[in-house]
């Protein structure tokens, strides 16, 4: 099979049973969830946690799976495709709350920094963030189930938390905004 299909040559793309123009919103939403999954996949690269590296990899799948959702026409169907759901979420929740154990109180704004891990995975929080808003904005125009966006606002909660985390175990000092 060829990487190539030249069926997107005019600007088009197909999702699961349609074809869409490459700037549709739900493609903002899918690129956006793309570059997140692609930068996550840079912490796991740099990142020696073998634990870390597995929540981070179920990040990964699930962002898939967000985006094969997503693709999918409403009132359509992927076979087999098992959906995020409050599973999903109360993973999330409690990793977020594993490792926020571990950290002293955040009590002032953070600039992002730190290891190189630190850094991408704030990097990675932002993106997160750009995919919340995007899924917003799409929301305004097709239902999104409530769990998507639930786990979209945990998920950048998470990788805030897993980045001071990150920093802490190696005794990196956050750096505090100075106004």
């Amino acid at each position: 099979m060829k990487i190539y299909t030249k069926t997107g040559d005019t600007g088009e793309t197909s999702l699961y049973g349609c074809r869409v123009p490459k700037h549709h919103p739900v493609l903002k939403v899918i690129g956006s969830l793309d570059e997140l999954n692609a930068f996550l996949g840079v912490v796991i690269s740099q990142n020696q946690d073998k634990s870390l590296k597995n929540d981070l990899t179920k990040v990964q799948s699930d962002i898939f799976t967000l985006g094969a959702e997503l693709a999918t026409p409403p009132g359509k169907e992927i076979a087999g495709l098992k959906l995020i759901d409050e599973t999903n979420i109360v993973r999330l929740e409690r990793l977020i709350d594993k490792y926020e154990a571990e950290l002293p109180p955040l009590k002032n704004f953070i600039l992002p920094g730190g290891t190189i891990v630190a850094a991408e995975l704030m990097r990675a929080r932002a993106v997160a963030r750009r995919v919340e808003r995007e899924a917003v904005d799409l929301s305004r125009q097709q239902t999104l189930r409530p769990e998507v966006m639930k786990y979209l606002n945990r998920l950048s909660d998470y990788l805030f938390v897993l980045a001071r985390f990150v920093n802490h175990q190696v005794g990196q000092a956050e750096t505090i905004w100075q106004r």
